[in-house]
């Protein structure tokens, strides 16, 4: 069963940067972890060479492993799955549906449909890279709940990706995402670095995501996982 199904019974995943280091010593305690999948995927810097030099070392190990497609040109084959993330927050076309048309262009007489799906997004850090480059628009507390209904019950996005983006975010915030949706499974991202914070999100979210504190500090990272 690919990551696609898996990714709504993943409490936990580990989100790598192609354009960051990280040790083998590091990478192996990360991929051996208890972590349910692996997305690789990042705002700057991605390029072919470095997404395929990642997946390559991440799969010596056994961990799904998924590409979050944020440019075509670093499209490679070889993963479980494959994220094509849509804005919903953004007043720019491309990112809520024009990349997905670029890959489709691109690449859609190579693709298994079966191993490749949408991962909608409201960025809710304005400070973060993601945010800025996608033009994002700000989300008030009493905007927040339309566009889950919106998203939920009206688009019946298979996900909603709530991401803070190297910030910690509002459990009041998270708390109103999952009374308002009922369809779509939420996953959350965004400054965890401690075992409390991650069981605080997995309160609101089915899944959480967790980054930063990799590169930060891999032994805080693992602390994160919550069964």
């Amino acid at each position: 069963m690919g990551v696609l199904y898996m990714l709504k019974d993943c409490k936990h995943v580990f989100k790598l940067d192609p354009a960051k280091e990280i040790s083998d010593e590091d990478l192996t305690r990360i991929c051996e972890s208890d972590t349910d999948a692996v997305i690789i995927g990042g705002t700057d810097g991605i390029t072919e060479d470095n997404v395929l030099n990642l997946m390559a070392r991440v799969r010596r190990f056994s961990v799904p492993v998924a590409l979050e497609v944020t440019s075509t040109e670093a499209v490679v084959p070889g993963f479980d799955h494959y994220f094509i993330p849509a804005v919903f927050n953004t007043g720019d076309m491309k990112w809520q549906h024009g990349l997905m048309l670029e890959a489709l262009a691109e690449y859609g007489h190579l693709l298994d449909y079966d191993e490749i799906s949408l991962l909608p997004y409201i960025i809710m850090n304005p400070e973060c890279k993601a945010f800025k480059k996608a033009e994002g628009k700000h989300v008030t507390p009493e905007m927040l709940p339309h566009y889950i209904n919106m998203m939920d019950k009206l688009y019946q996005t298979e996900y909603i990706y709530i991401e803070y983006s190297g910030t910690y975010g509002d459990a009041e915030i998270m708390n109103a995402v999952r009374e308002n949706a009922g369809r779509s499974h939420i996953i959350y991202g965004g400054g965890i670095s401690s075992r409390e914070e991650a069981a605080e999100m997995s309160q609101y979210a089915g899944t959480i995501v967790v980054g930063n504190v990799i590169y930060d500090s891999p032994k805080k990272a693992l602390r994160t996982i919550i069964k």
